[in-house]
């Protein structure tokens, strides 16, 4: 039973893959299939590896996180901008 899970699992997580690959892709359902992709990644680990999963609600904070983060990071960064009078 554990083996056809884990095949399922490797099996979604590829259909997931190859339809983000996708460049005509509504921006929604990106998202959707991303967030879709890492919670497929953890069932993995939660059906492998008892005990070494994240809680659903602990893998959606660290996505919330890292989301910030990207956010965050691309944002254009605003340099102090610093002039120097030449006196010639």
């Amino acid at each position: 039973m554990k083996r056809r899970v884990l095949q399922l699992l490797e099996s979604a997580e590829s259909a997931l893959r190859e339809t983000l690959h996708g460049h005509d892709l509504d921006p929604t359902a990106r998202e959707h299939m991303e967030r879709a992709l890492s919670h497929t990644r953890e069932a993995y680990i939660a059906t492998n590896e008892i005990g070494k999963a994240r809680s659903v609600q602990h893998l959606v904070r660290d996505l919330e996180s890292v989301e910030r983060l990207l956010v965050t990071v691309s944002k254009p960064q605003q340099l102090p901008v610093t002039t120097t009078s030449i006196h010639v």
